[in-house]
């Protein structure tokens, strides 16, 4: 019998994507259902096209990042054509996203959903959203929220047409189209940007680093992996957001762009393949794991669609007694930070249901070292409970809070065993060598200091 493990390490590259988040939205996923048709044109406004819609007989038409539709088109439909426009209307028809809207420094973006006609973005509105401005935004990281806003428009919209109870806009005459920037433009706005984002390590340091990630990851691919031993590398994340920039969090376009240099140059795993295959196999691409710890809200509203997104697979460790409370970690009391919104139960249930791990981060985020015994037990124990109450989890994993080799001792990881754990994870450094430890899985963290080499330095595991 084949193995997890086999069809992942496989040459089949199809099966393994199937078998991680997001793959049922790959192209050949697509076309195995029996319900979808993929039709391939060269101009989707030629008369062959128009043809070939004429025939599907459509209720509804959608467009999404189409090209300029003519009357011939957009009118075949019975019901005329949605268009998905990331921008708002009518200030900021044309394109492309987000980019005009930071030119202009407004303090959010908008989304919108209209009825295509016979000009630019002017059809009458159906759906309107809104993606707030962050201190650290990012013409891509925006555009990547806005993406996500923009699916749940479009679905909420075609729900309210097909139903009848839409109500459509007339957009008042008035508003601006705009065109693509120039070179020089992208230029000017990249540099004021950047003048607004956090200051990083002094620049012969971050030098030096970028200089030792790439000629370590060039010798790797020149064959320096055939002389070490096989390993995988656990990485660790708190926060994706462009709300902050500290040692627990990653910006939204830094975090996009980290998984797909992920995808696109190794080998993702899922945490419990690694577990239940515990002698690693040797592999060409560093092989990695993504890992989130404390359950913030912006591991589901941010994080996790970029992940389906890149097909990447991840487990989540959430402090079970602060999930759907306006409750602080301790670490933010003792930074001063406001509040920061965490998931709620039925945000982790759809995070179950597309594929992702969920697991304990104890109940209220104890140091598991230096709590009295008893309030340890019960930590794990009213968190082991919750998993299984919420989310149907029978053999739970665990990863320690504040995860230093300080945090945890022997007796204390043998209360982790007692009560029904079946792996500990830890977050004090270091690569998991030819063989997993299950309960002292080796990860390093990962936040918004890192560069695109010293990130694939870490997931070489040297």
């Amino acid at each position: 019998m084949t193995s997890l493990w086999d069809q992942v390490l496989g040459t089949d590259s199809v099966a393994r994507d199937k078998l991680y988040p997001g793959g049922e939205f790959t192209r050949a996923a697509l076309e195995a259902r029996s319900s979808v048709r993929i039709t391939r044109v060269d101009d989707i406004n030629s008369v062959q096209s128009q043809h070939e819609i004429r025939s599907f007989a459509p209720d509804l038409g959608l467009a999404l990042a189409s090209p300029i539709l003519r009357r011939e088109t957009f009118s075949i439909p019975k019901l005329g054509t949605l268009n998905l426009h990331k921008g708002r209307l009518p200030d900021y028809r044309g394109m492309p996203p987000a980019f005009w809207e930071l030119w202009n420094n407004e303090g959010s973006v908008g989304c919108t959903v209209h009825w295509v006609d016979d000009r630019l973005d002017t059809g009458p509105v159906v759906r309107e959203g809104t993606v707030l401005r962050s201190l650290f935004s990012t013409v891509r990281g925006l555009q990547l929220q806005l993406d996500e806003v923009g699916v749940r428009l479009m679905r909420d919209a075609v729900s309210d047409v097909l139903s009848g109870a839409y109500v459509s806009k007339p957009q008042v005459p008035q508003g601006r189209t705009y065109r693509k920037p120039t070179l020089g433009e992208a230029a000017k706005l990249e540099a004021r940007l950047s003048r607004s984002q956090a200051p990083r390590s002094p620049g012969p340091i971050r030098a030096l680093k970028a200089t030792r990630s790439a000629v370590a990851y060039s010798l790797w691919r020149a064959g320096l992996d055939r002389f070490l031993r096989a390993r995988v590398s656990v990485l660790l994340y708190h926060r994706v957001s462009d709300e902050a920039r500290d040692n627990l969090t990653v910006g939204i376009e830094q975090f996009d762009r980290q998984m797909a240099l992920l995808r696109r140059r190794c080998r993702p795993l899922s945490l419990p393949e690694i577990l239940s295959n515990r002698v690693l196999s040797k592999s060409r691409e560093p092989l990695v794991v993504v890992t989130f710890d404390d359950g913030y809200l912006d591991n589901y509203t941010n994080a996790v669609p970029i992940l389906r997104r890149h097909g990447i697979p991840a487990a989540f460790f959430v402090a079970t007694g602060i999930i759907g409370t306006d409750g602080r970690f301790p670490h933010d009391v003792r930074r001063g930070n406001a509040q920061i919104p965490v998931m709620h139960w039925q945000h982790l249930r759809e995070i179950l249901d597309w594929g992702f791990v969920v697991g304990s981060h104890s109940a209220s985020h104890i140091d598991c070292a230096s709590e009295p015994e008893d309030r340890v037990r019960r930590e794990l124990v009213d968190s082991r409970e919750a998993l299984r109450r919420e989310l149907g989890i029978a053999e739970p994993i665990f990863a320690y809070p504040y995860g230093g080799r300080n945090n945890m001792t022997s007796q204390r990881l043998e209360l982790v065993r007692q009560a029904g754990y079946i792996a500990c994870l830890s977050a004090y450094g270091g690569a998991n060598v030819e063989t997993i430890d299950s309960f002292n899985v080796l990860r390093r963290g990962i936040n918004w200091e890192f560069s695109d080499s010293a990130f694939l330095f870490e997931c070489l595991g040297l």
